[in-house]
């Protein structure tokens, strides 16, 4: 029985299998300073409210949890790509934390998809020495991969990820390639020269029919549906009543599909990527349809939402 197919199975009652998964390791920075300088009680609060809050992503991603060490979560996620969200999901929510005795918590994220022993509850293999490995090298803020593992996310996530340099790994006979994935707008980081990321300005503007609209508000939510009370009404009938929502997560957007039909999104200069019950970062300038194409809505702009980031 595989770690993701019952969370409530006991880890020690899980037989041993062979599997592709991704492994990711993610702790909290400085927690031996905390300690250190905010005493043992405060200091546990606070590393176990990031614990919490990294176990709970992982649920929602459909990971298990394999171990906490400390200060650190082990986890095993079904693909790259929902490990990728799970990563960056897990940054915004410890970013978003409140600041304790004047500290600011911060996490750093290491994955790698690969294969993988599962045996009594716990994992074992390649994937899981160089995802730790990959924890290693990020630093604060910092979601570090490998190259192969990239290789496997969906075209709209790769976009987010950029080469950071090659390392040589004990007991690889080739370099490993390193990516970073960025997940919130700011300046470079790199390894060599880390720094804690200040977000720029950004807002999205969109355009559907006769109305416009620009978020730019920190936290902002607008959901898109045939609903009357909906900030954009849609106004085909196979469209849901709350069809999809568009979130300001720090200071990125995405659209987010909950709906029974799907929806559709063009960015410029690149091809169409289809949603059910997914979500995509925005970028740039595109076309969001609802329940059909955009490549079949091409002569009818006003069936489309139009939309446009700016820094």
């Amino acid at each position: 029985m595989s770690l993701l197919t019952d969370q409530n199975t006991p880890l020690a009652m899980l037989g041993q299998r062979h599997a592709m998964l991704a492994v990711l390791f993610a702790d909290v920075v400085g927690s031996t300073r905390l300690y250190d300088t905010l005493g043992d009680t405060l200091a546990k609060e606070m590393v176990d409210e990031c614990i919490a809050a990294m176990r709970a992503v992982v649920g929602q991603y459909g990971g298990s949890v394999v171990k906490t060490l400390g200060d650190e979560v082990m986890c095993v996620l079904p693909s790259a790509d929902l490990a990728c969200l799970a990563a960056m999901d897990m940054q915004l929510r410890i970013t978003a934390l409140p600041v304790m005795a004047g500290v600011q918590r911060a996490i750093r994220v290491g994955m790698h998809f690969g294969a993988v022993i599962e045996d009594k509850g716990d994992v074992f293999g390649d994937a899981v020495n160089l995802a730790a490995r990959m924890v290693r090298l990020a630093t604060a803020t910092q979601i570090i991969t490998t190259r192969s593992s990239v290789e496997q996310l969906s075209r709209a996530l790769q976009s987010t990820t950029r080469r950071i340099t090659r390392l040589s790994v004990k007991g690889k006979g080739d370099d490993i390639e390193i990516c970073e994935v960025i997940w919130q707008t700011g300046d470079d980081v790199t390894i060599s020269a880390p720094s804690i990321i200040v977000p720029k300005h950004a807002s999205l503007r969109l355009r559907y029919a006769n109305l416009e609209m620009v978020l730019e508000q920190a936290k902002v939510v607008l959901v898109i549906g045939r609903d009357p009370a909906c900030q954009i009404v849609v106004t085909d009938r196979r469209a849901s009543r709350h069809h999809a929502r568009i979130e300001r997560r720090r200071n990125k957007f995405f659209l987010i599909d909950q709906s029974t039909n799907g929806s559709f999104v063009t960015f410029v200069g690149e091809g169409e990527i289809a949603l059910r019950r997914e979500e995509v970062m925005l970028r740039g300038m595109g076309r969001i349809a609802f329940t059909n194409s955009t490549n079949a809505l091409a002569d009818r702009a006003d069936d489309a939402i139009e939309f446009s980031l700016r820094d």
